[in-house]
């Protein structure tokens, strides 16, 4: 298969979800030219607000390999990932990322996630989500202790 046939899969899976009564969202993960996870937009289905198509095929793909780390692989989602799952994208190693609709085309139909993108860009102190910081002395705790185990694993 091709790159545009890979994609064409993304898109066949966000046009079936849609069917089904989920999100218009698909994604295909693909490692030497093979398919080796999929994932649709499931955030109603299982009532999770982290089941969008490129997490649910980020997750598949990582049990598939039995790795968190997917470098060697591509995505190809039905639409340019929202920040969430563009952060996901990068957490996970990916090499390469496509993409179909935009967006501004998701935010034409109701999928507008500009105000994260806003929030991201102000002080703590200024957004909508009212947050503190608490406890940060004990916290690094767990930091500390990261720090001197020998055995970890980095990611």
């Amino acid at each position: 298969m091709n790159k545009e046939e890979f994609m064409r899969k993304a898109i066949a899976l966000s046009i079936e979800n849609v069917a089904k009564g989920g999100g218009p969202f698909g994604a295909v993960i693909v490692k030497d030219g093979e398919i080796i996870a999929t994932g649709v937009n499931r955030v109603t289905s299982t009532c999770d607000p982290t089941a969008h198509a490129e997490i649910s095929a980020i997750r598949a793909a990582a049990k598939a390999l039995g790795t968190f780390n997917l470098s060697g692989c591509e995505i190809y989602t039905s639409c340019e990932p929202c920040p969430m799952c563009f952060g996901a994208i990068y957490w996970a190693r990916l090499d390469k990322m496509y993409y179909a609709n935009t967006k501004t085309d998701a935010k034409d139909i109701g999928f507008d996630d500009s105000f994260i993108y806003d929030e991201l860009e102000l002080k703590p102190a200024d957004r909508k989500l009212q947050s503190e910081p608490l406890l940060r002395e004990e916290a690094l705790k767990a930091f500390e202790e990261w720090t001197k185990n020998m055995d970890k694993i980095e990611y």
